[in-house]
């Protein structure tokens, strides 16, 4: 008796795992994780801007891992779903928002000035000494670094690493 296939099992990745190419990648992804994971900013925060990264480019692969991360850290429905919409969502603090309209920043061309003007520069600064910013800004720069890997190779949505490539 055969066991029944899912639309997600017959999904395939456009490459192989990078680090079977390049294992010094292993060592870059595990720097930066242990970098941004020094309890200056909450894990949740950290998982909502990631995750509003993955909605802002457009990558299935990084919603469904921050997601599913979220859901894995305790978050509720609602604040995962209201990530998206978070201007007006009740859901978060102030903090939480700065990071995510940070995120957007970074993320989303200003054809009217600077992408990060020194007026949220100023609201970041109320909510995160220096090496919080540090440490969100290297949240960014995470999720940034792995957004071409989930746009070019597509590895495989809601497979636990290592085992989300199929080539």
């Amino acid at each position: 008796m055969s066991t029944p296939t899912t639309e997600q099992d017959e999904i395939k990745s456009r490459l192989p795992d990078p680090v079977e190419l390049f294992p010094e990648m292993a060592t870059i992804a595990g720097g930066m994780t242990k970098a941004i994971h020094n309890g200056l900013i909450p894990q949740s925060t950290i998982g909502l801007v990631q995750l509003r990264a993955g909605q802002i480019v457009g990558s299935t692969y990084h919603t469904v891992r921050q997601a599913g991360g979220l859901r894995k850290a305790g978050e509720t429905e609602e604040r995962i779903t209201a990530v998206a919409s978070w201007q007006d969502a009740p859901y978060f603090t102030d903090a939480e928002r700065i990071a995510l309209e940070l995120t957007e920043a970074v993320l989303t061309p200003n054809p009217f000035g600077e992408r990060v003007p020194d007026e949220l520069y100023v609201r970041a600064s109320a909510h995160y000494d220096d090496k919080a910013l540090w440490t969100l800004t290297l949240v960014i720069a995470q999720i940034c670094f792995f957004i071409p890997v989930a746009l070019i190779a597509k590895p495989i949505p809601g497979r636990p690493l290592g085992k989300n490539y199929s080539k």
